[in-house]
C-alpha cells in the first residue's frame, strides 16, 4: 500500500501540524479545504487514507463520507474524521456512516500519527 493522504481541513493550523508530522513519517499529504468538491477531489488523487473533518464550508464531512461509502471504488477507503464537537450523537452518526477511525480536536500528533499508520496497515489496532 502507498502512502498517499489526503487531508480535507478548512483550519490552516491544523492542516499545517498534520501536514508536518505525516510528511515527516514519509506520507505524501494532499490538502483541500472545502465540503464542496471534496468528493471529485478524493476520486481525482486516489489516496490510500482520507482525513475527514466534519465542520467544512459549503458540505458537512457526514455528507462527504456518505457519498464516499455509496461510491463503490471509495466504498472501503479508511477514513479518519476529525470534529471539534465529541458529541456521542457526532460519533454514532460517524459510526453508522461507516468511518474507520474517529478523533476529537484537541489531539495531539501521536495520535493522529498513531491512527493514521494503522488505517495505512489495514488492520485496527486492539485497545485495552
Amino acid at each position: 500500500m502507498g502512502k498517499r493522504v489526503l487531508l480535507i481541513e478548512d483550519e490552516p493550523n491544523i492542516i499545517e501540524a498534520i501536514s508536518f508530522i505525516l510528511s515527516r513519517d514519509g506520507w505524501e499529504v494532499d490538502t483541500h479545504a472545502n465540503g464542496i468538491d471534496a468528493v471529485d477531489k478524493v476520486k481525482a488523487r486516489e489516496p490510500d487514507l482520507v482525513i475527514l473533518d466534519v465542520m467544512l464550508p459549503g458540505r458537512s464531512g457526514f455528507d462527504i463520507l456518505r457519498e464516499l461509502r455509496d461510491h463503490p471504488p471509495t466504498a472501503n477507503l479508511p477514513v479518519l474524521m476529525l470534529t471539534a464537537r465529541g458529541q456521542t450523537k457526532d460519533k454514532e452518526t460517524a459510526a453508522a456512516l461507516g468511518v474507520s477511525r474517529f478523533m476529537t480536536k484537541p489531539f495531539s500528533n501521536a495520535e493522529v500519527l498513531e491512527s493514521v499508520r494503522v488505517l495505512a496497515s489495514g488492520v485496527e489496532a486492539q485497545h485495552g
